[in-house]
């Protein structure tokens, strides 16, 4: 840019320069031939070049380019004018610069046509002798489609049409934004307004679009003709994906920003693919959906999905189509055809866990035409991978693509990634007829296909680079991890591997990813303690030195009074100003009897009162529990008061997680309810104040179990208790994240959960078992060690798939075209030779993107030699 700004003035110079003659400014006669005498003062705007030429000229040489544009100087300017009105006749049905002696003239001696530089009026003649044949293919013949069947009066160039579709594909630019381009290249002053050809414009398209359609698919190829379409033939789709190596994987989702209005109807604008591509037969669909609209829609039994339960609730105010639902290939991102036939079929839905429940019974009632033959196939259902955190535990662990065997590495949303694609269209589709709209968004899901299928060099490519480092790493994790468990636990693992492996097999099997976690509370230490001491007094033993007031009450009121002054909020600080006295009162009734049990307490607190020089206020009382008194005077303490303040710690810090866990998930629903329901500046000052609530309990929360962990932390010291922070580790700020979100940089795919989530919940102490009962449920190191072993290997396993499922897919090449090119053999030799040389050049097109794909494939081997091989450990 810089270089340019150098030359600035000369660029700007010379484009002025071309509104005169420019070097030809004294050239006195016209150079068309060597016999011209005539003024040069015509010029093309589309032609090579700048030369002036006279009217005759300009005329002779423009016979083959009808549609440029042409300028002329009046003296003073160049000003358009028209190769009609010097004098042009283009002749059909002959060749070019041949006049028919029967020829007539095109309706009004005014014929409009369509081209990429703008809107064109010629005088055509049709050719009318006595072999002449129609005006459509006379016009078709020299690449111009005709607006009508009967009687054209305009058309537009094949390549408008192409250059349409493609900008269309790329752009998502409406037809009527295109023809207001035509429009203003034609005139951009609104001075000679041009003919109006929209109407004419939208129905050459939608015809277009599906000629297009049937000729990719080889409709014209079938010796039974387009009548022979079956549905869904018309799509492009990858090739059929041996069990699980070789199962479809399908994605179901629905996508309400393509509404359609209540606008036209299916006898003015019917449909042309008629069921041939994407969408499904319109009429029989609608007579199906009139009957299942009867039926009343079952509540969900899973989280609050809107899918389900407002389903029948969404606005439908002026609407024929509230959506539009589509079944997508999730292995490569493909729309498909409204057909599936396969052995093992792997199906993904947000709602999954909810439609699976009854879908075979709600097949039986639907018509025939419907049905899917169950018998002899596999079928898995699962839960697209973003949405599965919104779902209840068991779903989250029934569904998942990272659990269930032939996966890879699989996430379900490829809809999500073709809505992103397809919505732009949403606004130029939702006014259309009906059959406009379906026919455009079959088309577009078409460019979409194609667009990947193109694509699979560099696509799975780069996915093979990622996706063997990736496997060879989680294989390496897990090796090490089998490895350190399998030396003292063989037996035990081995059971692991066959509950796992009987699952994969049968997943009507216990699932073995489902825990029970029981949150250890402070309540329940209590009882459990209580229940210690009563256990005692029946032994004859008697460690209470107070009548009313047992150690273990001493250890647990003072921590609830630990609790109510120590870390107080501003709420917390206006009430306890209200109530000081009475705090005040229970925590020297408190302190009285602490002396019973704590004796040295007391030289502390009369030290601490000679140092002060004012009257302490109830929540600056140091209340010195055993914790406290080894870390402020490193003075012994009553072992058995250390141990009750071990246990109620542990469990007040066992309660705070399972806060954070609630609130968290609290959170997390709550904004994602307020980025889908909530609009206007008030209803968002109140979400966000109810966020900003939830978040400080978080804070209270974290702040709540990290008071524990340190006093946890204390007592380890004084009690020896090693191994305590495997139980129980520090909690970061980048801990404290909801389930669904990774730590800072991770993507979905490789994001890890916080410890928080996997927090066993169980005390480990001295010895290999590092088991410890509590209140009669026996919580162990083992449960958690179990489910991690499985998650690693189905974490190893998938990355392992990932690859088997690329390297199998790289071997998949078509041959589909070449099949084609002599199947229809009884037209006559011009349309066979076209039939013929479609089908080669096409079948050539697929051979010459395969030789390109194999090239680039070919570092694949070496990249899987210069990897870690396959770990003989990997327990499949």
């Amino acid at each position: 840019m810089t270089l340019w700004l150098h030359e600035h003035e000369t660029y700007l110079l010379e484009h002025i320069r071309l509104e005169g003659h420019g070097d030809y400014a004294f050239r006195e006669t016209c150079q068309g031939h060597n016999e011209c005498t005539y003024e040069p003062v015509y010029r093309c705007q589309d032609c090579f070049g700048t030369e002036l030429y006279c009217q005759e000229c300009t005329v002779n040489r423009h016979r083959e380019n009808p549609l440029h544009k042409i300028e002329f100087w009046n003296g003073s300017f160049f000003e358009d004018t028209t190769l009609k009105s010097l004098g042009l006749r283009v002749q059909l049905g002959h060749p070019v610069g041949e006049r028919c002696f029967n020829h007539s003239r095109a309706y009004d001696d005014d014929f409009v046509i369509l081209d990429i530089n703008g809107i064109h009026e010629l005088a055509l003649d049709f050719c009318s002798c006595e072999s002449a044949l129609s005006h459509v293919k006379q016009l078709l013949r020299a690449r111009w489609y005709p607006a009508t069947s009967a009687d054209p009066k305009s058309a537009a160039t094949f390549r408008l049409l192409q250059n349409f579709h493609m900008l269309t594909f790329e752009s998502k630019v409406s037809a009527f934004e295109y023809w207001q381009t035509l429009a203003r290249l034609t005139d951009n002053t609104g001075i000679k307004p041009c003919k109006d050809r929209y109407d004419s414009l939208l129905r050459m398209i939608k015809q277009w679009r599906n000629l297009k359609l049937l000729k990719r698919f080889g409709r014209g190829h079938d010796p039974a003709g387009i009548k022979a379409t079956e549905q869904g033939a018309c799509t492009v789709v990858s090739l059929p994906d041996k069990r699980w190596l070789y199962a479809q994987f399908l994605a179901i989702d629905a996508n309400f920003r393509l509404a359609h209005k209540n606008v036209s109807s299916d006898r003015i604008d019917p449909g042309l693919s008629r069921g041939w591509s994407y969408f499904v037969e319109e009429k029989g669909f609608k007579e199906f959906l009139a009957d299942v609209g009867k039926v009343p829609q079952e509540k969900s039994a899973c989280a609050s999905h809107n899918a389900v339960n407002l389903a029948e609730t969404k606005n439908s105010r002026g609407l024929a189509v509230t959506g539009a639902g589509t079944v997508d290939c999730s292995r490569h991102n493909f729309k498909r055809p409204c057909g599936v036939d396969v052995l093992v079929l792997n199906v993904s839905y947000d709602i999954a866990c909810q439609w699976s429940k009854n879908l075979w019974g709600r097949m039986s009632n639907y018509p025939s035409r419907v049905h899917f033959a169950r018998d002899g196939k596999i079928l898995t259902f699962l839960i697209l991978k973003f949405h599965l955190p919104a779902h209840i535990t068991a779903c989250q662990i029934t569904f998942s693509h990272n659990f269930i065997k032939g996966m890879g590495r699989m996430d379900g949303e490829a809809p999500e990634r073709g809505w992103a694609n397809i919505n732009p269209v949403a606004t130029s589709t939702r006014e259309t007829g009906p059959g406009a709209r379906q026919d455009t968004l079959d088309d577009h899901f078409g460019d979409y296909n194609w667009k990947k299928v193109t694509n699979f060099g560099v696509s799975l490519l780069s996915k093979i680079k990622t996706t063997v480092p990736e496997r060879d790493r989680h294989q390496r994790d897990f090796d090490d991890f089998h490895l350190m468990i399998i030396e003292e636990r063989p037996g035990e693992v081995a059971q692991w591997k066959e509950d796992i492996e009987n699952w994969e097999a049968d997943t009507s099997n216990k699932n073995p990813f489902e825990t029970t976690t029981i949150t250890l509370t402070q309540a329940a230490v209590r009882l459990r303690l209580s229940q210690k001491e009563a256990e005692d007094l029946e032994r004859g033993f008697n460690n209470s030195l107070h009548t009313k007031i047992s150690p273990s009450v001493l250890i647990s009121s003072g921590i609830n009074l630990e609790e109510q002054h120590g870390h107080p909020t501003d709420l917390q600080l206006t009430k306890l100003q209200e109530r000081s006295n009475a705090l005040l009162r229970k925590i020297e009734q408190w302190c009285k009897v602490q002396l019973l049990y704590m004796p040295a307490v007391g030289r502390l607190r009369a030290l601490a009162d000679a140092q002060s020089a004012r009257e302490e206020k109830a929540y600056d009382i140091k209340l010195f529990l055993p914790s406290k008194l080894k870390e402020a005077a490193e003075m012994s303490c009553d072992e058995q008061l250390c141990e009750y303040e071990w246990e109620l710690w542990r469990a007040q810090a066992h309660e705070a997680l399972d806060d954070a866990h609630w609130q968290l998930r609290l959170c997390t629903h709550l904004y994602k309810f307020k980025d889908a329901h909530i609009r206007g500046q008030r209803a968002n000052t109140r979400a966000s104040s109810v966020l900003a609530k939830v978040e400080q309990t978080i804070r209270t929360a974290a702040a709540r179990y990290r008071r524990a962990w340190a006093a946890v932390k204390t007592l380890s010291a004084v009690m020896d208790k090693p191994n305590w922070e495997v139980e129980l580790p520090e909690l970061l700020a980048a801990d404290i994240r909801g389930m669904s979100e990774g730590d800072f940089g991770q993507s979905e795919g490789n994001r890890t959960l916080s410890w928080i989530w996997k927090a066993w919940g169980a005390v480990l102490s001295e010895g290999k078992h590092l088991r410890h009962q509590l209140y009669g449920i026996v919580l162990t190191y083992l449960a958690a060690l179990r489910i991690e072993w499985r998650k690693s290997r189905a974490r190893a396993n998938r990355w392992a798939e990932e690859v088997e499922l690329l390297q199998e897919e790289m071997q998949r090449v078509a041959r589909w075209w070449e099949e084609q090119a002599n199947r229809r053999t009884v037209l006559a030799a011009p349309e066979q030779e076209g039939i013929e040389g479609y089908a080669k050049r096409q079948a050539a097109l697929r051979r010459a993107m395969q030789d390109r794909f194999q090239k680039m494939w070919s570092v694949v081997p070496a990249l899987l030699q210069s990897t870690s091989p396959a770990i003989s450990l990997s327990v499949s």
